[in-house]
């Protein structure tokens, strides 16, 4: 962010403004947590690891004399799913993909498994609860 910062700032007006932004599972709801369980970290960091680990770290890393002070809001909301949208979206993250042809299978199956046991997830349509983490910046 050292050599980023001041680019951005040098193309940005002053007033203009820097945002980034995270989508984490809301692993506050008790299914989601579960889910977390079941994929461990071969899928996106879920809310409560970015509330505990990167927070304010994340933050730290905006800081400069060019900028003023990071800001941070949360805002929550929901993604219409499947079990097998899910599915078909977990198998597309990196981690996922880079594992070996049977680890993959095992785990999108343990996935599976796991929605088709939980109440909200087994028939039909529901909302995976995501949390939209934003920071930003305001350029001086």
């Amino acid at each position: 962010m050292d050599r980023a910062l001041p680019e951005i700032a040098r193309v940005l007006v002053p007033g203009g403004a820097l945002a980034g932004l995270w989508n984490s599972n809301d692993d506050r709801v008790e299914w989601v947590a579960g889910l977390q369980k079941v994929i461990g970290d071969t899928a996106s960091r879920p809310l409560s690891y970015w509330k505990t680990n990167a927070a304010n770290a994340t933050l730290g890393r905006f800081e400069s004399s060019l900028f003023r002070p990071a800001e941070r809001a949360e805002f929550s909301h929901g993604q219409p799913r499947t079990a097998d949208s899910l599915v078909a979206t977990i198998a597309t993250h990196s981690r996922v993909i880079v594992l070996e042809d049977s680890e993959r299978e095992r785990l999108l199956a343990d996935f599976r498994a796991y929605l088709r046991s939980c109440p909200e997830t087994a028939s039909g349509d529901f909302l995976l609860p995501i949390v939209t983490t934003v920071v930003r910046m305001v350029r001086r």
